[in-house]
């Protein structure tokens, strides 16, 4: 079962479930109530009640992807959003609103209250400050330049690169940098919906390797290693493999430095969409 889907109906799971699996404390806003203006700051910050709901929340509906003390997992982590400049109000909207390109999901305000979302934040800022993040290491400016070379021929970042590979333009709210780190070393055999490397057999021989697009029970569409897409009848050809390994290669530490690769990280960990900026 592919790992996207996975993540999508969990979150659909615990976006129904959740709340339901809490008892609402007097005076909270009912989910689905009308949306109220938000604050600027979590009205809940230091309210031990608040905390301990947001832990059990969090653990039930978060940890799967940021893990059980927020330190990141499939998803970044998230106990240095405050350190790194982030506001409450922003990082609210941002699990209100998810984020878009990403595994992160809205949270529906039919299902999700806003003093849920609160109590969750509180939590994850007391693990914020009993567990701080080690300090970011790396130069994103030559990490950029890396990326130019080495990776932008197949991923896309805010409309320049190649298609070949994912969108990159967000990978750094949607992905922390463990799971980062070992995409780039390999072996890269979770492959994401969209981008299955196969191969592709033609009758008089000719093997062409390349990440699947479309298919249907007559034809097959693929993109191959130059970034042209190529469609085949498959009566036309003789075999296609799905293949195990991505067709992104490992960039052992003979193709990049562990000072290059630390470079490399901390420019991802910039990627978060046009918005970056903003607090």
């Amino acid at each position: 079962m592919k790992r996207a889907w996975v993540v999508s109906a969990a979150a659909s799971i615990w976006l129904i479930a959740g709340g339901l699996t809490h008892a609402r404390e007097p005076g909270a806003q009912a989910a689905g109530a009308p949306a109220q203006a938000r604050p600027a700051t979590n009205p809940l910050a230091g309210d031990k009640l608040a905390i301990r709901n947001g832990g059990s929340m969090f653990r039930t509906r978060c940890a799967g992807c940021h893990g059980p003390a927020a330190k990141g997992d499939v998803g970044p982590d998230l106990t240095g959003l405050w350190a790194s400049g982030f506001s409450d109000g922003r990082i609210f909207d941002t699990v209100r609103h998810g984020v878009p390109g990403t595994d992160m999901p809205a949270a529906d305000p039919e299902r999700v209250s806003d003093r849920e979302i609160w109590q969750i934040l509180a939590y994850v800022r007391t693990e914020a400050a009993s567990n701080p993040p080690p300090p970011i290491t790396g130069n994103a400016e030559n990490g950029a330049r890396i990326f130019q070379t080495m990776c932008s021929t197949c991923h896309m970042v805010n409309g320049t690169g190649g298609q070949l590979g994912p969108e990159l333009s967000r990978i750094g709210s949607g992905r922390s940098r463990a799971v980062l780190l070992k995409k780039v070393r390999g072996p890269n055999d979770n492959i994401r919906p969209g981008y299955e490397p196969v191969t592709v057999v033609t009758r008089d021989g000719q093997r062409i390797r390349g990440v699947r697009k479309n298919e249907d029970e007559f034809s097959i569409q693929i993109m191959d290693l130059r970034q042209r897409l190529l469609g085949f009848q498959k009566a036309a050809v003789s075999d296609v493999t799905e293949e195990k390994q991505s067709v992104m290669p490992v960039y052992g530490a003979d193709r990049l430095s562990e000072s290059d690769l630390q470079d490399l990280l901390r420019f991802l960990g910039t990627l978060r969409g046009p918005d970056s900026g903003r607090r």
